[in-house]
């Protein structure tokens, strides 16, 4: 299985120079614990929730002693200082972060997460952001499996591939991803209008090799994250499309 099969495709980010105020409120309101940076769509950084314990605003800035700062090296004090007191995004991000790429096979990307110890990954196509890849990413793919025990077909990745080139040119849906066994597609992710559900259902019905779609969107006000609609199964057969 790739990378770009299960990455989150519409991904939150933050501009280089943005105040660290703005990268946190943005953090908040979207209940994510890190953001891309990026500078005109290349992807320069990433801050995470961690970025923002050592604060002066919140009085948790690292304090030493005089005779610990003696032995501690002036480099170091300055970063500290730096990350406590910056107050634009870049100056306290972690620059040029571990990426993977569409094609990365996961266990690959899963590999790096676990020897470096983080939590995401960004996707990156040349310097181009395209996606994220999160443990949350993860668990969707592991949940996807759970009625679905044969692997997936060299005949699924080609169908994979038609149905996620066709999202990508529709701005309404960035924020569905799809899994593939056997022909039949299972869509996931937040919609905000009931409509959007009849526009999925026509990308699918006219991608070659489709037998069966499973939908298990969920319909959510995007401001308040409000659920419309609980999760639930909707499964429809078709008749194979030929190519």
């Amino acid at each position: 299985m790739k990378t770009g099969w299960i990455m989150t495709r519409h991904v939150i980010s933050v501009e280089r120079d943005a105040s660290i105020l703005d990268a946190a409120q943005l953090m908040s309101q979207n209940d994510i614990s890190g953001l891309p940076v990026v500078d005109a769509g290349s992807l320069v950084g990433i801050v995470s929730e961690g970025d923002f314990l050592r604060r002066v605003e919140i009085g948790t800035e690292r304090r030493r002693s005089r005779w610990l700062e003696f032995f501690t090296a002036p480099g170091q004090l300055a970063n500290e200082y730096a990350r406590s007191h910056g107050r634009r995004v870049e100056e306290i991000m972690t620059p040029d972060p571990t990426t993977v790429t569409e094609d990365t096979p996961l266990e690959e990307a899963v590999d790096l997460m676990e020897r470096q110890r983080i939590k995401r990954l960004p996707v990156v196509r040349g310097r181009e952001l395209v996606g994220m890849l999160s443990r949350a990413d993860l668990m969707h793919a592991l949940a996807s499996l759970a009625h679905h025990t044969l692997p997936p077909t060299e005949d699924d990745a080609t169908i994979q591939g038609r149905v996620l080139a066709e999202l990508d040119k529709l701005p309404w849906a960035k924020r569905i991803k799809v899994n593939i066994r056997n022909g039949v597609v299972q869509l996931l992710g937040t919609l905000s209008d009931r409509r959007e559900r009849q526009g999925l259902r026509v990308v699918v019905e006219n991608v070659p090799g489709i037998t069966g779609v499973e939908d298990r969107t969920v319909l959510v006000e995007l401001l308040t994250g409000d659920l419309f609609e609980k999760p639930k199964a909707r499964t429809k057969q078709m008749k194979e499309n030929k190519p």
